[in-house]
């Protein structure tokens, strides 16, 4: 062998090596005298993790080692610039995309048996005849039930590329013989709008859980939908939302701002500024507007509250806001991993930056401060809520509003504390009232049969046989005794809740749980001019 092709392998890996080293230092607001710098900080993290990969003792998954390395780099700067593993990429991908390939079925594990809660309405298998209450047991053959069958398993198999078909064998109750579908995997949404519908003859709802990448169009949907029915005001219920897409917000902003107003304005570290204002493309303009705000209503939920209200259009209703003012944007790891970096702060249009301190008493005060409004008795009375003169603002019809930590509402409702203790959080935390539910429906659906679903939301009544039966369950999965004695309406209001959900699909558990919701009522109070 000649010297050149024996060294030939050599001399292209130092090449290649050499141009990725570059390729890395390349930044185009770098000067010559720059690029072939070192950076001992970076040098040492690598040489540090080479060491342990060559030479440790025993034999370590130094993968893990950099992702532990790379959440600590992150835990010092603030809350919000967080890592996101390989593994979990593609469900979050789908959780801000909107949507994801499938079959389109809510199921749940029933005595080892898949069994669907209920279809997707419009997705493909509803359109091949699947119904709630089916069980799946077979999927191209391949058992899905069975105590070694996993959920995981089961999803692996259910999705798969879009258009291609599935073989489902289906047990269904009052069928003599075992039946067979094939669906058609499909597009299923992942629904940010959960309800529209009209409160009173004048004022529409709207409930968005998230500000996805496909938000913006099921909010202009039902909004078209609300006016059609003859919203002249609307009530967007923001309550609990924790964000997402700045965009997805001044969209939605734009539909109620007039041309040229303000909606917010960005600035990074290096004092950049970027301005985002509303078109003329708007469609309630002229309408009034009120946004239901809690203490989980972050980020892209509070942009939407701090423009209406800083430009004097909305009624802000509710309690004080979380209180993120940053943004951040995904940038890929290389890896498959990739990591949401706070890249700059947002002010509101009257300049406020509601971003709550974050550097005093460490990350996990941060998200413990739900604990110390409670405590503080802020979540009950208005005046508990703690502001400083020195981020006082003014609009430009001279109310007065305040930065610093979240968007302090116009009218205050205290939380409800019937619905927020401790026992009914529990219970709907481990899905006992879906469960429960499921198992009542599957004795006999076909008694509902002849219920509309706006029979069902405005007479239907939950006794007091079913709230016992529910009270036995809950004590069969549970080791501690349950009793309802304190908050039996509550436990009537969810069961009527999740019957509705179950039976009807989109938008009825929010119909009906918004019957009793002292924030709705203080809403369509200031409606009604009481």
């Amino acid at each position: 062998m000649s010297y050149q092709k024996k060294y030939l392998p050599l001399v292209l890996g130092v090449a290649i090596a050499a141009g990725i080293f570059i390729g890395g230092k390349l930044n185009f607001s770098d000067a010559p005298d720059r690029l072939f710098s070192t950076n001992s900080k970076k040098d040492k993290l690598n040489r540090l993790i080479d060491y342990i990969d060559y030479d440790y003792v025993e034999d370590v998954n130094t993968d893990s080692i950099v992702d532990v390395t790379v959440n600590g780099i992150l835990d010092n700067l603030d809350p919000h610039s967080v890592y996101i593993p390989k593994e979990d990429m593609e469900r979050v991908a789908e959780n801000m995309k909107g949507d994801f390939v499938g079959i389109g079925v809510s199921f749940y594990t029933y005595r080892d048996t898949i069994t669907v809660i209920k279809t997707i309405e419009g997705g493909p298998s509803e359109k091949a005849g699947i119904k709630g209450g089916d069980r799946i047991l077979m999927a191209n053959g391949d058992s899905l039930y069975g105590k070694g069958v996993l959920d995981g398993d089961i999803v692996k198999r259910l999705k798969g590329p879009i258009n291609t078909k599935v073989d489902l064998t289906v047990l269904r109750k009052g069928e003599p013989e075992l039946m067979n579908f094939t669906v058609k995997r499909g597009v299923i949404p992942i629904k940010s709008v959960d309800a529209v519908y009209m409160l009173t003859e004048k004022l529409g709802y709207i409930k968005v859980n998230r500000f996805a990448e496909s938000t913006y169009k099921e909010f202009k949907k039902g909004l078209d939908i609300l006016i059609d029915s003859g919203a002249t005001e609307i009530a967007l219920d923001l309550r609990g939302n924790p964000g997402g897409f700045l965009g997805i917000a001044e969209q939605m902003v734009d539909e109620f701002l007039g041309k040229n107003k303000l909606i917010l304005f960005t600035k990074n570290k290096r004092g950049d500024i970027e301005e985002s204002y509303a078109t003329r493309k708007g469609d309630f303009e002229e309408g009034k507007v009120y946004v239901l705000i809690d203490e989980n209503s972050a980020s892209a939920s509070e942009i939407v509250a701090g423009a209406l209200q800083d430009n004097d259009k909305g009624t802000i209703v509710g309690r004080r806001s979380y209180g993120k003012g940053l943004v951040q944007r995904e940038m890929d790891l290389g890896d498959g991993s990739a990591v949401r970096l706070t890249v700059s702060r947002y002010y509101t249009p009257t300049g406020r930056s509601i971003q709550r301190p974050y550097k005093k008493n460490g990350h996990k005060d941060y998200y413990d401060e739900y604990s110390d409004r409670l405590d503080s008795g802020e979540l009950l009375d208005p005046s508990k809520i703690e502001v400083a003169d020195s981020l006082k603002f003014t609009t430009p019809k001279g109310k007065v509003v305040y930065g610093g930590g979240g968007i302090i509402p116009d009218v205050f409702v205290p939380i409800d504390n019937s619905l927020h203790n401790e026992t009914l959080q529990y219970i709907e935390q481990y899905q006992f009232f879906d469960n429960f539910v499921f198992r009542q429906l599957d004795l006999d659906r076909h008694a509902y049969d002849g219920i509309t679903r706006q029979d069902f939301i405005d007479n239907f009544k939950v006794d007091d046989e079913l709230v016992v039966k529910f009270q036995d369950y809950v004590n069969t999965q549970t080791r501690s005794k349950v009793t309802f004695v304190a908050y039996h309406d509550e436990v009537k209001q969810y069961l009527k809740a999740t019957l509705a959900d179950q039976l009807y699909n989109s938008g009825a558990f929010e119909e009906v749980f918004n019957q009793s919701d002292i924030m709705i009522d203080e809403v369509i109070k200031l409606s009604e001019g009481q």
